[in-house]
């Protein structure tokens, strides 16, 4: 694969075909079992701002605001966003009221200006609407959708999304709003296709797909001697077993299990970027090398015929934001 640039519809700049998640950078032990603090956060960031073109993800509540708040360090630190890394950020509900009418679209992006150090931004996503305490103040006329559209028409964002996992709702909204991007996570991976007839819809439609979580939270990037969970909930012995089948072929192949995971993301013409969480600048050089790693094409002819599952492999997960 090549790691470059691509271009979608509705979204009126290129963007890189892999994206960095920065949730680990805020420090999110719940999720992901091990803190970040802020030295290695920011020598992270500065890995990625030094790649020649970069896409960065992150959102007002990862970590209750620190990723944003370490991207800004950094950023001004810089004197502003370097001109070659594009930013998507989230508008986020109220973590105590979990709220997420107008006003609080409002004052989420105001967060995000103040944190990040920015008056603008280039990808602007309304996130996990399937949380909010009531999904009327979201899509009701003047709703927290509506504002996110008024947010573009006056400048504030160059492109808005829609970032969250429950499937069923997403197909329905993409279908209601003209978003230009979308973020859906863990459901279209080696392990996981339940997000294959949304993404159909959506590229028909001209938005542009960044798939998350190509690992599946990691055991397709660590592997299964190294980890013992699946999209942040301990894995069944079933899905152990579907993880060494796609192991063993890759031996055979002689091609590391990441490189597999990340390319079946990023060989789909549908999707415009695929976001990796990175936690250490190690992982950076390593996602682009995964990235660029020769997978033969008698390799993928068999990972595409191993099982897969279709069903929501967050249907169990507590979730949490810190």
């Amino acid at each position: 694969m090549d790691y470059g640039m691509r271009r979608a519809p509705r979204v009126p700049f290129a963007v890189s075909n892999i994206c960095f998640g920065t949730s680990p950078l805020g420090s999110m032990p719940d999720t992901y079992g091990y803190s970040v603090d802020d030295g290695r956060a920011r020598t992270t960031i500065k890995a990625i701002l030094e790649l020649d073109h970069c896409f960065i993800d992150t959102s007002r509540n990862y970590g209750l605001g620190r990723s944003e708040q370490r991207l800004g360090s950094v950023f001004r630190e810089l004197g502003g966003l370097p001109h070659h890394c594009v930013l998507a950020t989230k508008i986020d509900r109220d973590f105590e009221s979990n709220r997420l009418d107008p006003a609080r679209v409002r004052r989420s992006v105001e967060e995000s200006l103040e944190a990040l150090g920015l008056d603008r931004l280039q990808v602007l996503h309304l996130h996990d609407p399937e949380h909010c305490a009531d999904l009327s103040d979201v899509t009701k006329e003047g709703g927290a959708l509506d504002e996110l559209f008024r947010l573009k028409e006056e400048g504030l964002a160059d492109a808005v999304g829609l970032a969250m996992g429950d499937l069923s709702l997403m197909t329905e909204l993409i279908r209601d709003w003209d978003f230009d991007a979308l973020v859906n996570h863990n459901r279209f991976t080696l392990l996981n296709r339940q997000a294959d007839n949304m993404f159909n819809d959506a590229h028909e439609r001209g938005i542009a797909i960044f798939n998350a979580a190509p690992y599946a939270g990691g055991m397709l990037a660590k592997g299964s001697a190294n980890s013992k969970r699946i999209t942040y909930q301990d894995v069944t012995d079933d899905q152990m077993a579907s993880v060494r089948a796609i192991e063993e072929i890759c031996r055979r192949y002689d091609v590391p299990l990441g490189a597999a995971a990340l390319q079946f993301s990023m060989r789909d013409v549908r999707i415009t970027s695929t976001i990796v969480g990175v936690s250490m600048p190690a992982r950076v050089t390593q996602t682009v090398n995964w990235a660029e790693w020769p997978i033969p094409e008698e390799a993928w002819e068999e990972l595409l015929c191993l099982p897969f599952s279709t069903e929501d492999p967050e249907a169990n997960r507590t979730y949490s934001i810190c």
